[in-house]
């Protein structure tokens, strides 16, 4: 269960609450504007075994670590091999698919800038022609209309779904079809630069600030200029309060300690999602006696090095 804390601060798990399900994919949807998020968005985007339907990313940046798994990511027809430790950007407009050729499930973690109006979820699925649609529940007539728009605009059909609604024959909804072959299919290893849209942690130089570090990912250098992505080490301690101008998404890659808000705190490990509002008082402790690593993703983008101390 969610635990709120001063502020408005939110903390869940990676996969607390039920999924929305469409072909191979589950969405967990963590932090939106459903949930008090001004603009900023968390999600955990699970793949079963073969190639996933489209999913779309109309009218924001999105930014994508990957957690477990490899595989390969189709954006808008080129093909990109992605592992574990490596950012992703998507620009706005941009569909994407992941093809998972193993038998655990790929798990990416997501987060959109500005998350479109609603928190529509679209799921693109090849269905000869038809321009059917559907958005996730609650969404104002003008957001399903420009869902609708996207969908005519591909000549396909994009699907949301309720949490824990399933789109497949058992649902009564439009269920893609994979061949054997699709498992098959090598994925094309392309070069990971600046002129591609992924970037691995391991590439990207370790930035001090007082006794912690962060690398940048995702940033302006592969084209995201609304928002950043970046891998932060705190060591076993408490830094001082502090708060930022910007909206912040943050998820525990490994480690435990406590997230404060103002006078208020709750514990965190590894797979904790933690959304923090704009000049929001904050601090991550490190309760334990080896590292806490996490991952951030910030909207506007910036540095992480900014930030204020609370009086």
């Amino acid at each position: 269960m969610a635990v709120i804390l001063e502020g408005g601060c939110r903390v869940t798990s990676i996969r607390e609450g039920e999924p929305m399900v469409a072909g191979t994919v589950r969405v967990w949807r963590q932090v939106g504007r459903d949930s008090g998020a001004g603009a900023i968005s968390l999600r955990t985007l699970e793949f079963d075994t073969g190639e996933s339907p489209k999913l779309l990313n109309a009218g924001c940046d999105q930014v994508v670590y990957v957690l477990e798994g490899e595989g390969s990511i189709t954006i808008d027809g080129s093909v990109y091999g992605i592992e574990p430790e490596m950012g992703v950007y998507i620009r706005p407009g941009q569909a994407f698919s992941v093809l998972n050729p193993n038998r655990e499930p790929m798990v990416l973690i997501s987060s959109q800038c500005p998350e479109p109006e609603g928190g529509a979820e679209a799921i693109v699925i090849a269905v000869g022609g038809l321009d059917e649609f559907a958005c996730a529940s609650g969404v104002k007539q003008d957001d399903q209309a420009a869902c609708g728009s996207v969908a005519v605009a591909t000549g396909e059909a994009a699907l949301g779904g309720e949490p824990g609604a399933k789109v497949g024959s058992g649902s009564g909804g439009l269920v893609a079809s994979h061949s054997d072959s699709v498992l098959s299919r090598p994925a094309t290893k392309s070069s990971v630069g600046k002129t591609a849209p992924l970037v691995r942690l391991s590439d990207r130089k370790a930035l001090p600030t007082g006794d912690r570090w962060y690398r940048v990912l995702v940033d302006d250098e592969v084209g995201s200029t609304q928002v950043t992505q970046f891998v932060g080490s705190i060591p076993p301690g408490r830094a001082p309060d502090h708060f930022h101008l910007y909206e912040e998404v943050l998820f525990i890659l490994r480690g435990e300690g406590r997230m404060w808000a103002g006078k208020t705190s709750t514990p965190i490990a590894e797979g904790s999602c933690v959304y923090l509002p704009r000049k929001q008082s904050h601090c991550v402790e490190n309760t334990g006696t080896g590292e806490l690593r996490l991952l951030g993703v910030f909207y506007p983008a910036g540095s992480p090095a900014v930030r204020y101390d609370t009086d």
